[in-house]
């Protein structure tokens, strides 16, 4: 563990470790650290460090890169000077680093900077290790080293380490390097440029670093190469640096590089939002709708194919990029999912309840699953689409460029728009410069057409849906995830989307010629009602319906009556006579020829003991009638017949269309609702609420009173010999188990004698009691040693 990190932490006051924890919410996620050098274990993990380096701009990698190339612990001072400029340049960004905790100062005015850093980054402005790294390496002998200072012109004579400490000052000195370099063999310059600009690491011939007079072999002899493959050599860190020259300075680049912005139209961006936003909301509703009727199909390999795409694209009236991207969306959303039994998509269990939701939050669903969707769907590939729904090898990256866009994006002002795309790039560049840069060139233009497709982008600036979907980068979550409800229910968000779903038309203009124009965005209702009852012709800025007698029919086959959908379009607008007349003919000849259904069939192999069930006067309600003599056809459907007949006293069974007995299990809880069309759902029961993201200020207030590390921890045998004295009530194998709970950590459920149950870990002894983290409770709490009852592993 870094002291200096722990003398930094204790060093803080509330608001700057406050600051810390903000920006490293995984250092206090559950179960959080009670103590700060628990903190500084958090803070320093490998994994969570090359996270955050991830999100850091430019300038303080850039100063990372400049602390590795300078080694040990620089000063500000230092930092400057290397970097030429500054030390006011340098202080900003430090602090930038200071505060995410990659890199901290210490008491002596030095910075430190995190292991991991130095572990990711192995070759820092192009340059290789330090020369000790080579020269101490077990590969390379002490004999190996004399004979090097012999080459040198230096003093063979003394330890190992002293021999290695003259040939690095000799190397590293431009001065006596320039000296060595003019007895050089021609073409040795040249050759050694390359490596130092160009380097660490490059490809060369192997035979001549074994053949006398050649450059290679002379550099070789001098610890100016080390050649780590036969085909590869790397250059040492300090002898590049001497032949880089003492005016080199490292790169530093402190400000954005500047971004051309153009005047963009406030109401214009606004209309298009509002256009946008319903637009997708109805298509969504109607590409699901399609999928629910009939299944849509994946290839061999993965994912859907043109074909379909076509096909979906025609039966829903829309484009293919826009159908293209509302199924990626809907697919992350769990709005659709692979049903092996139909062969293909269908809608799933998400998709009942999103329907019953209102209209703005339905379309915070679709935003929250564009926002963490791990792909990009109009991103072209040797150009062309790949297959919908197949594997991005891209992945989280694509993710990653989207929420920098829109950070670069929120950074241009109200009413100013980006005016070239090129210089977006390069600012999102400089804000997440560890993105793979091709990949960023291809696919920008790409997020931001499905940003103006969802209302997100307008006239190449944010709109206020994408202003506020902007800042949830960090909460946005992955496509593993069902939901993110820190996204969905983000109260800007939702203002936003509440706003854009504000201008969606209610009413229509019904004409003579059977026609119904909605002039701007339908509302979701609108659309359902007139794609129910008539055919949808065009779309775009106004929406055309027509209405002709199979439309209608569907309509009344729907469950609509005359009335009822007359009723239902008036409140839309004021209809024409024709309308009426074409809606009523409709109606007066609608069923004037039935087909029934048969609730349930009831078979047996006894022609009397079905007469008497058609008899019998308790089964009346079943509407049971002879079809044959061992046949009866009942108006109830199957559950509700089988439940009679148990209840009259006889033993039926259901089957299935093949006569095979079938097991019908009872839904483990949910609830039934009714769908608009009669259906009826079943919905899993609630999740719990979401629980509030962990208080900054909270645990930093918590962390400062609880101060820095505690007496060292006890010794396996000391933390066993404990337990053993106090947990009487376990056996010697669960008392061992109950030690890994805290000395190792590990998960544990454990039982006490009153039968109260919890899983615990993260443990500490204290006077006779297990203090340990609680996941039930979600919090630390304390179970006395001689109540435990049982421990048992949990997996």
């Amino acid at each position: 563990m870094d002291d200096h990190l722990i003398g930094w932490l204790t060093s803080l006051d509330e608001d700057r470790l406050a600051r810390v924890l903000a920006n490293r919410p995984d250092a206090i996620a559950a179960p959080w650290p009670r103590r700060l050098d628990a903190l500084a274990q958090r803070l320093t993990d490998t994994f969570a460090v090359m996270e955050v380096m991830r999100g850091l701009p430019l300038p303080p990698l850039e100063l990372l890169q400049a602390c590795l190339v300078i080694g040990g612990r620089p000063t500000e001072d230092e930092l400057a000077r290397f970097l030429g400029v500054s030390t006011s340049a340098v202080i900003p960004w430090l602090d930038h680093l200071y505060d995410h905790a990659v890199a901290w100062p210490g008491r002596d005015g030095r910075i430190t900077v995190a292991d991991a850093v130095a572990r990711w980054w192995t070759a820092p402005c192009g340059l290789g290790e330090p020369l000790g790294a080579y020269l101490d390496s077990w590969k390379l002998s002490t004999d190996a080293l004399r004979r090097m200072c012999r080459v040198l012109d230096l003093s063979p004579h003394g330890g190992r380490r002293q021999v290695i400490a003259r040939i690095t000052a000799l190397l590293g000195d431009c001065e006596r390097l320039g000296a060595l370099l003019d007895d050089a063999p021609d073409g040795t310059l040249g050759m050694l440029d390359d490596f130092a600009w160009d380097g660490p690491v490059r490809s060369v011939n192997g035979n001549r670093f074994i053949t006398p007079g050649t450059p290679e072999k002379w550099a070789l002899d001098r610890g100016l190469l080390f050649r780590t493959q036969w085909d590869l050599a790397e250059m040492p860190r300090e002898v590049a640096l001497a032949l880089r020259g003492p005016d080199y300075r490292g790169p530093f680049t402190p400000y954005p590089p500047d971004l051309a912005t153009a005047e963009a139209d406030a109401d214009g961006v606004e209309h298009a939002m509002c256009l946008a936003a319903p637009h997708v909301l109805d298509r969504a509703t109607a590409l699901l709708e399609n999928v629910d009727k009939t299944p849509l199909p994946l290839l061999k390999n993965g994912g859907v194919g043109v074909r379909e795409i076509k096909r979906l694209a025609r039966e829903t009236g829309c484009a293919e990029d826009e159908t293209r991207l509302l199924l990626e969306v809907c697919a992350v959303a769990r709005l659709i999912a692979i049903d092996e039994e139909a062969g293909g998509l269908t809608p799933a269990a998400r998709y009942d309840a999103w329907r019953l939701e209102e209209a703005p939050m339905r379309l915070r669903v679709l935003l929250a699953a564009w926002w963490r969707m791990e792909r990009s769907s109009l991103r072209r590939v040797d150009g062309r689409h790949p297959a919908a729904l197949g594997d991005d090898p891209a992945g989280e990256t694509i993710a990653r460029i989207r929420w920098a866009l829109f950070a670069a994006l929120a950074e241009i002002p109200e009413g100013r728009a980006f005016a070239t795309l090129p210089e977006l790039v390069q600012r999102v560049h400089w804000r997440a410069p560890l993105l793979d840069r091709e990949l960023l060139d291809g696919c920008a233009a790409a997020v931001l057409d499905e940003a103006r497709l969802l209302g997100l982008v307008a006239c190449d600036t944010l709109t206020a849906l994408g202003r506020a979907l902007a800042p949830l980068a960090a909460v946005a979550g992955d496509e593993t995830r069902e939901c993110v409800p820190e996204v969905e229910h983000d109260p800007a968000l939702a203002k936003a989307a509440t706003h854009a779903m504000a201008s969606a038309q209610r009413t229509a203009l019904f004409g003579a010629d059977l026609t119904a124009v909605v002039t701007g965005p339908p509302s979701v209702e609108l659309a359902a009602l007139l794609d129910r009852a008539a055919d949808r012709e065009s779309q775009g800025t106004a929406s055309v319906w027509r209405f002709s007698p199979a439309s209608v029919r569907r309509a009344l086959d729907g469950g609509d009556t005359a009335d009822t959908l007359i009723a239902d379009l008036s409140e839309a607008g004021t209809l024409p006579q024709p309308l009426t007349y074409l809606i009523r003919d409709v109606a007066r000849r609608h069923g004037e020829v039935t087909v029934s259904s048969v609730g349930c069939i009831v078979q047996g192999s006894d022609p009397a003991l079905l007469a008497e069930i058609a008899a019998h006067r308790k089964l009346a309600k079943l509407g049971l009638r002879l079809l044959a003599p061992t046949v009866l056809a009942g108006a109830a459907p199957a559950a509700a017949t089988l439940a009679a007949l148990r209840e009259a006293g006889y033993a039926p069974v259901p089957v299935d269309d093949t006569g095979e007995i079938t097991v019908r299990r009872e839904p483990q809880g949910g609830r039934l609702i009714l769908l608009p069309g009669g259906r009826v759902a079943e919905l899993e029961p609630s999740g719990p609420l979401l629980e509030p993201p962990p208080d900054p200020r909270e645990h930093a207030r918590r962390l400062l009173v609880s101060g820095g590390p505690v007496a060292a921890a006890a010794q396996p045998r000391q933390t066993w010999a404990v337990i053993g004295r106090m947990a009487t009530r376990l056996p010697a194998a669960q008392q061992s188990l109950l030690g890994f709970v805290v000395d190792r950590d590990v998960r544990a459920m454990i039982t006490l004698a009153d039968g109260v149950t919890a899983t615990v870990s993260h443990g500490e002894l204290r006077s006779g009691v297990l203090d340990a983290w609680c996941e039930e409770a979600g919090d630390y709490l304390e179970f006395p040693l001689n109540e435990i009852a049982s421990v048992t592993a949990d997996c």
